[in-house]
């Protein structure tokens, strides 16, 4: 199920969504739904929450690069659609946000990604000087599918070594 990892290249209605959160989830392809309910029941303030999701955009889709198009395109529609999802299952208490890491090593960088005159240098121009590392975006996910962030819903949290985006 790669939904929601990927950017949607078809229309869905927002009753398409709620057939597919209803009908076509199973535990194993549902890896990234993860349950939280209210802590006890006098948690009255507390909403129970169903379910989060949390999708991987980047900042390519604030601040593309003239050589990642393809990428950049599908970036930001994953960002429209992490927004607009938020809004349709916000009352069925499903969070919707979004991680937007860069730079960041991945395969992406050493796989064409980046031209080769560049990989030496990348990430450098991050006020941090640096390129992230993959492990330093765990604490995001894990924040955004804690008790702690049950108020959070079509957000983007960036995490770019300074950049300011989004």
């Amino acid at each position: 199920m790669r939904l929601l990892e990927h950017s949607v290249v078809r229309h869905i209605t927002k009753h398409g969504i709620q057939r597919l959160l209803q009908k076509s989830l199973t535990p194993s392809s549902a890896w990234w739904l993860i349950p939280w309910f209210c802590r006890s029941p006098g948690d009255t303030h507390i909403r129970t929450v169903l379910f989060n999701i949390s999708n991987t955009t980047s900042v390519q889709a604030y601040e593309p690069s003239e050589n990642l198009l393809d990428y950049a395109q599908t970036k930001s529609a994953q960002v429209a659609f992490t927004k607009s999802l938020a809004k349709q299952l916000a009352k069925q208490g499903i969070r919707v946000n979004a991680i937007a890491p860069g730079p960041y090593w991945t395969p992406l960088q050493v796989s064409g990604g980046q031209p080769q005159s560049k990989i030496e240098q990348f990430g450098s121009e991050s006020p941090m000087g640096r390129p992230g590392q993959p492990a330093e975006l765990a604490p995001i996910y894990v924040l955004l599918a804690s008790q702690e962030s049950s108020y959070a819903t079509g957000q983007v949290y960036g995490a770019a070594g300074g950049s300011g985006n989004p």
